[in-house]
């Protein structure tokens, strides 16, 4: 039976007509649960198997998104005194709440009624990292538990586009709630990029849970979740994906394009900074909470070799400064054997002009991509915080990052944080890498567009790298307008001056990003949520001669 999920062998899932959704990858999959039963995850008395399975197609039932229009007696939202925006900022995002079955399971993307909803109405995992955050440090846990356990759910969904069978740990882009007015029951649709623009499937999604489970553990002191029997398979499903050997010569995690927040085609397909950080980062929580035993002991081995090649390989090919850029301008090419210093074979003529004048004399970042004969020399801002709050960057190379906000502070966070990408493409190389995408054009949305929901991991990475004074700057720019323009998407113009030419108001992550940034940075202690520390155990292990070692 199609969609048959290991969880619980009464657990029956079936499939409906997909609709489509122009949001990058963010579009439903026409899965449909028709019973999903948190009991089998909670340990409580399960009732009955159900073994009748519905077939009604998704455009038969009512559309509900059950937002937070129930009672929310008895929370306390906290206000700031710092600044008026924190109360309407609560207000906005309680409002995005989305409930199934009368519990809360997550947030929609973005709440504008002067939009045409399209898949902003869903719950998408990325997007809702920055809202579990607020919550739990808002002392309210019991959404991202839901969340997590959905999710969890979710996973175990057969995942077909066309006739090729998507690996059984990916987890979904994103969900929502259907309503069946007749038959009064509520059931989940998920996207797993069989809708998507490009029919690509979401790489990120698997690692932020996993971040988010671990978030969720270090500030609820919740243990028991983690090590439930689903929640390990769970993680351990996601870990084969990405440990599995295969040709590549390299501990990084090959890519197409349009796999994680930039959702389209942006030249990020290889080996993306993003992914990256991200890919390290969900390894390092992963070893934190598999159980070491059986199944996860061997795991725990695999993440530790693979997390000592991925930190390596990063901080020495990916990491650039003004002294390393010198060092590629004059490489030699064509190098052959295992002594090799230009060991991609990059060609130095294909440094571009910009980066010279980009690249202050003190300060540094990790570069977009690096692969055979190529290197993209952008900045991108999620993957270099990430490298920051993972620790897969060293003290060293975090404060040469924060060194290089401050010296290029027009370019990087402008008058309203954060560039998401640096520089934008423009005229051929924009007709070439993104097809005349219309909605990446010069200095908007990934392409060079200014994204407030970056301000969170900003914050993070500043209060790690004792830099928190950076982070106020930028929540100062921040507070000037976003609350004023509406909580938009993102903004364009090469300082992010005007609102987003096709951004949402009300947009959930914007409104989350600025109140988990503000909080953290009120009470830093909130950082431990999200910031891990190098294990040098791991970093440093007891190395043995190569039988290639001669003297």
């Amino acid at each position: 039976m199609e969609g048959l999920l290991e969880l619980s062998a009464s657990d029956f899932f079936c499939s409906a007509p997909a609709s489509t959704s122009p949001k990058g990858t963010r579009a439903a999959i026409s899965l449909e649960r028709l019973s999903l039963d948190e009991k089998s995850l909670s340990g409580e008395p399960r009732p009955p198997p159900i073994r009748t399975l519905e077939s009604t197609k998704s455009t038969d039932c009512g559309e509900l998104m059950s937002l937070s229009q129930a009672s929310t007696k008895g929370i306390q939202t906290p206000v700031s005194d710092s600044h008026p925006m924190m109360a309407d900022a609560w207000e906005n995002l309680r409002r995005s709440l989305v409930y199934f079955r009368g519990k809360p399971v997550g947030t929609i993307a973005a709440s504008d009624s002067n939009e045409e909803a399209l898949n902003y109405n869903q719950v998408f995992v990325r997007d809702f990292v920055p809202s579990a955050l607020a919550f739990l440090m808002n002392e309210e846990p019991e959404i991202v538990k839901n969340f997590l356990l959905k999710t969890l759910y979710l996973q175990g969904w057969e995942k077909r586009i066309d006739c090729f069978t998507l690996g059984e740990g990916v987890m979904p882009a994103s969900f929502k709630v259907l309503h069946d007015p007749v038959r009064n029951a509520e059931t989940l649709i998920a996207d797993f990029g069989e809708s998507a623009i490009g029919r690509v499937a979401p790489v990120d999604s698997g690692f932020w849970w996993i971040i988010l489970l671990r978030a969720y553990t270090k500030s609820t002191g919740d243990y028991a979740l983690a090590e439930m029997p689903e929640i390990q398979r769970g993680m351990r499903l996601i870990l084969s994906l990405c440990l599995s050997e295969g040709f590549d010569t390299f501990p990084t995690l090959l890519c197409a394009d349009g796999c994680s927040m930039i959702d389209r085609r942006m030249a990020i397909y290889g080996y993306p900074i993003e992914i990256q950080a991200l890919f390290f980062f969900a390894l390092s929580c992963a070893r934190k909470l598999l159980k070491p035993e059986g199944a996860g002991k061997e795991f725990i081995e695999r993440i530790d070799k693979r997390m000592h090649a991925l930190s390596y390989h990063m901080r020495s090919y990916f990491w650039l400064d003004f002294q390393q850029l010198n060092n590629i301008y004059r490489y030699k090419t064509e190098e052959y054997s295992h002594t090799a210093v230009n060991k991609f074979n990059v060609i130095p003529d294909s440094i571009p002009d910009w980066v010279f004048d980009f690249m202050p004399m003190r300060g540094g970042y990790f570069i977009g991509n690096v692969s055979p004969a190529r290197m993209d020399f952008r900045w991108f801002c999620l993957g270099n915080c990430v490298a920051i709050l993972s620790s897969l960057a060293t003290p060293e190379q975090a404060s040469a990052i924060m060194d290089l906000l401050e010296e290029r502070w027009q370019d990087l966070i402008g008058e309203m944080p954060l560039k998401i990408s640096y520089p934008a493409l423009e005229g051929h190389d924009w007709r070439i890498v993104t097809g005349c995408d219309p909605k990446n054009t010069r200095w908007s949305y990934h392409n060079g567009g200014s994204w407030p929901v970056l301000l969170w991991l900003l914050t993070g990475a500043c209060i790690k790298s004792g830099r928190p004074q950076i982070a106020r700057r930028a929540i100062e720019l921040v507070e000037q307008r976003l609350s004023k323009d509406g909580w938009p998407e993102y903004y364009d113009g090469k300082m992010g001056r005007y609102v987003g030419k096709q951004a949402r108001k009300l947009q959930t992550w914007s409104i989350s990003g600025y109140l988990v940034a503000k909080m953290m940075l009120e009470d830093p202690s909130h950082l431990g949520m999200i910031s891990l520390e190098e294990d040098r155990k791991i970093m440093k292990p007891r190395l043995t001669r190569s039988v290639s070692w001669t003297c």
